[in-house]
């Protein structure tokens, strides 16, 4: 089986959309990792809809599939990085949190894109952790609810350092919230140290609404070109190959903006010389 790879825009910041979005049709990738920001198909923008059915046509152009991420930094607030979250503490925060989210599964829906990717947050320093959990069971049920009504999965991303930190952390919340899929990071299991990459491709394999890909160092939690970390690219690919994962597989290199033009290539490169 041929997997199916996409890049990150996240990775091409410095680049108009419709430019990345070329420059990554042209280099080869089946799909695009497509975060939303205020320069990137802006979901606060007054014109939303008409701007996300000229990216929609354009991607069908462009024969690009697509994964909806919400990660971008200072997008809900410009002083404060990422927040507010679904575990902030003013419950008009979560419920902003909450309408972004929901706004994201719409441009899915409009760009009939694979899933929506999404992390928990950082819990604040004020904030007990039985109130950070019970917030996030509160927020989630929304946004599943919404996920259901537009027909986009909703697939949560644990992230090092975040109140969902490890696979084993999105599987206790999924028990609870069985419609949440998982946005597995390969990289943040070097980084928690807690499951193999490739183990957490077949342990969650019917679980899956997205996998990302790059390498990174044990422990650290910095995404690298191919080749300059520990990652092993080889068994990753082998275990979603094994398990039949037919999504899109989406490069991640959000600190290679600045050299995006040669970074798309260079990834896309690498992966197909694996034989995959």
């Amino acid at each position: 089986m041929t997997l199916r790879f996409a890049y990150n825009t996240n990775g091409a910041a410095n680049h108009r959309l419709d430019d990345a979005l070329k420059l990554i049709a042209d280099s080869g990738y089946d799909g695009v990792a497509l975060t939303l920001d205020h320069h990137h198909l802006d979901p606060f923008a007054a014109d939303w809809e008409r701007a996300c059915d000229r990216i929609a046509t354009l991607l069908g152009d462009l024969r690009l599939g697509s994964v909806i991420e919400t990660g971008a930094r200072y997008l809900l607030d410009p002083r404060r990085k990422h927040e507010p979250t679904l575990l902030a503490p003013e419950a008009e925060g979560r419920a902003r949190r909450v309408m972004f989210l929901n706004r994201a599964l719409d441009i899915a829906a409009r760009l009939e894109s694979e899933t929506v990717s999404f992390w928990a947050g950082v819990p604040q320093a004020q904030v007990a952790r039985d109130d950070a959990w019970r917030w996030l069971d509160e927020g989630l049920a929304h946004v599943l609810d919404h996920a259901e009504a537009v027909g986009i999965d909703a697939s949560l991303e644990p992230e090092p350092g975040m109140l969902v930190e490890t696979v084993a952390d999105y599987e206790a919340l999924a028990a609870r919230h069985p419609r949440l899929r998982l946005a597995l990071d390969t990289g943040h299991c070097l980084v928690t140290q807690d499951i193999d990459p490739d183990d957490a491709v077949r342990r969650y394999a019917a679980r899956l609404g997205t996998v990302a890909i790059e390498d990174m160092q044990r422990g650290q939690h910095v995404h690298l070109p191919f080749g300059e970390g520990d990652m092993d690219v080889p068994a990753v690919l082998a275990a979603l190959d094994e398990v039949g994962f037919t999504r899109l597989v989406c490069v991640e290199l959000s600190r290679e903006s600045p050299r995006a033009h040669a970074a798309i290539p260079e990834s896309i490169a690498y992966l197909k010389a694996l034989g995959r």
